[in-house]
């Protein structure tokens, strides 16, 4: 089982950065991957960006050389840094979590955090 918080989402001008942060709390569970996904108004849940445990990232087009995904192993934590944002970054962010407890692979979702670019 894991629990995840996320914190860091506000209201920020565009060009503008954020920094969102999802922790997790995992009992028995290791985790395998953190992701990133948004949903803005009207629309439907799309990927942002994806961190393996080894490291290895994926990026929607959208957000390429604009965010960073990355991780804090010791701390169970996953950073998104937010660069040049854009009217259309506005969204609500989840936070996901692949994880293995035993044998079973299951995945988790945070509460989500707003991002609001005015511009």
């Amino acid at each position: 089982q894991v629990q995840l918080v996320e914190s860091g989402g506000g209201v920020v001008q565009t060009g503008g950065s954020l920094k969102l942060s999802c922790t997790a709390t995992a009992t028995t569970s290791s985790i395998n991957a953190y992701g990133w996904y948004r949903q803005g108004p009207g629309r439907q849940r799309e990927l942002v960006a994806t961190i393996s445990s080894g490291g290895s990232t994926n990026y929607a087009d959208s957000v390429k050389g604009r965010f960073t995904i990355s991780t804090d192993n010791a701390r169970n934590t996953a950073y998104l840094e937010m660069n040049s944002l854009k009217p259309e970054d506005t969204a609500d962010y989840y936070c996901k979590v692949w994880a293995r407890d035993g044998l079973v692979d299951d995945y988790y979702w945070g509460q989500g955090t707003q991002v609001t670019v005015s511009s």
